[in-house]
């Protein structure tokens, strides 16, 4: 079975199947700087934040997946910087991205505006020799060290937002630049454009609570559209409980915490639905956050401010 797995992988991934090549996040609704580059700088703070993923858990050489973004607003705050940067391991197989976003900032009233972005980077996509286990003798030039291939990546997206509600449209891996890690092999695969639409909307329930339920469509040519749909309660803007659903693929359970206004935790656990569920006891995924700036620092205890 092992064998088969990683035969499996080095077809999907290497040999050019076109399907969705983006790591997958649960806890999307609380890092969008990892999905659209124009939410790059929409605060008022720099924003730090990362997502540690570990899928499929008692399945040998399950996929995890590393992430770690950054968005910051430029002094006249109507553009913004960001960066995403992550690693997506399967098998023997390995993926590094590093990408740079700009976004320019609209304002369309008094609370809403629109965001524009771009991103560019690369990504190196890798397989380890030694993990292979191949069925034809004469395919032993597979069986090398560690063999990478890196190519340019560039994206796009739109984002309008208010204190209530949001909106975002993006495109990653605009540019299909072709993966070829033996020069033997063949050419036909490519990154893969994907196109992402995600949303929430922010229900008051009296003085304390807010309702936000959160949408997510995916689509990259010619797999099937993916939707992911959520649900957090929230307590004081601070603490959240939350489920949420992946059609055709698992149920999830959300929990976190936001520590006066700079320190988020949050974390979700994923109960896959189809068959895998016989071999897997479930994904956890872990998000940190931190947040900087002369308005959060009030937050802090006195020694921490007189250091700014």
């Amino acid at each position: 079975m092992k064998r088969l797995i990683y035969l499996l992988i080095v077809l999907l991934c290497v040999s050019g199947a076109y399907a969705q090549q983006l790591p997958q996040y649960t806890q999307y609704m609380l890092n969008e700087m990892a999905i659209n580059p124009a939410v790059a700088g929409k605060d008022t703070y720099t924003d730090v934040r990362s997502n540690n993923r570990y899928q499929w858990i008692g399945i040998t050489d399950a996929p995890r997946t590393y992430m770690l973004t950054l968005s910051a607003p430029l002094k006249k705050r109507n553009m913004g910087i960001g960066t995403h940067i992550y690693t997506d391991i399967v098998g023997p197989t390995r993926r590094i991205g590093i990408s740079m976003a700009y976004a320019y900032h609209i304002k369309l009233t008094q609370k809403t505006r629109l965001s524009l972005g771009l991103s560019a980077g690369i990504q190196q996509w890798g397989i380890d020799g030694h993990k292979l286990i191949l069925h034809d003798e004469g395919d032993n030039n597979l069986l090398i060290q560690y063999q990478t291939k890196t190519v340019p990546d560039f994206g796009a997206g739109l984002y309008v937002h208010n204190e209530t509600w949001y909106l975002g449209f993006s495109a990653p891996q605009l540019y299909q630049s072709p993966i070829r890690l033996y020069k033997n092999g063949d050419n036909k695969g490519t990154l893969v454009t994907h196109f992402l639409i995600n949303g929430a909307y922010k229900f008051k329930m009296g003085d304390d609570f807010k309702l936000e339920p959160s949408v997510m469509v995916k689509y990259a040519k010619p797999a099937p559209v993916k939707f992911d749909g959520g649900l957090r309660l929230i307590y004081h803007d601070q603490i959240w409980l939350g489920a949420a659903y992946r059609h055709n693929d698992a149920v999830t359970a959300l929990v976190g915490f936001l520590y006066k206004n700079y320190l988020m935790i949050g974390y979700s656990y994923d109960i896959t639905t189809t068959n895998l569920k016989r071999y897997s006891t479930g994904t956890h995924e872990l998000m940190l956050g931190l947040r900087f700036s002369k308005a959060q620092s009030k937050h802090w205890p006195d020694d921490q401010q007189s250091q700014l």
